[in-house]
């Protein structure tokens, strides 16, 4: 039987997304460790990190590099890299990386989500993304996303994805746990 309490998923937080995934990881007895920056206001206060500037440097990376990599440019470049700063962190802490969001033309994933989800491509983690307009999730293989049905099975494990959360994307966060770990404590 699988010891919950061993296991720790590291999320921003936020509100939507990162913010169930951490509610449904309390219910399982999962630790949760959520990084934050200072100004910065999320919805989890359960597990909370405040990097400093030094710890968010070493998730720094050019804001051109991001562009050119997510397809896109970004206007609040401030708070945008401490946000891309602080998804590093998540990312390299957990080995297996999954998201909830929307899957773009080009592979990429929308907004921050999709920020995660390159990081854990370019670290070679395993990612996976519950794609809300499909309801299906999918899982990135030989470069190309393939319908999958994931089920976590490291010890660490990074969670996030979009504020705007819908009904069937908070289905897919218990579902995949049930799978994963079994019923609820």
């Amino acid at each position: 039987m699988i010891d919950c309490s061993q296991i720790t998923m590291y999320s921003g937080g936020h509100r939507g997304a990162e913010a169930e995934f951490g509610k449904t990881a309390e219910r399982w007895g999962i630790q949760e460790v959520n990084f934050s920056f200072e100004g910065h206001a999320i919805e989890r206060d359960r597990g909370v990190q405040i990097l400093d500037p030094d710890e968010l440097d070493k998730g720094d990376v050019s804001m051109a590099i991001v562009s050119l990599r997510m397809g896109r440019t970004y206007a609040k470049t401030a708070k945008i890299r401490k946000v891309i700063q602080s998804i590093f962190h998540m990312v390299n802490k957990g080995h297996h990386v999954i998201t909830i969001g929307w899957i773009q033309p080009d592979d990429t994933v929308k907004g921050g989500t999709g920020w995660g989800v390159e990081l854990a491509k370019l670290f070679n983690r395993p990612v996976h993304v519950y794609d809300q307009d499909k309801k299906e999730w999918f899982t990135w293989q030989n470069s190309s996303w393939v319908a999958d049905t994931p089920v976590i099975t490291d010890n660490t494990f990074a969670c996030t994805g979009t504020r705007n959360l819908d009904a069937d994307g908070t289905r897919a966060v218990h579902d995949l746990f049930e799978r994963s770990f079994g019923p609820a404590a």
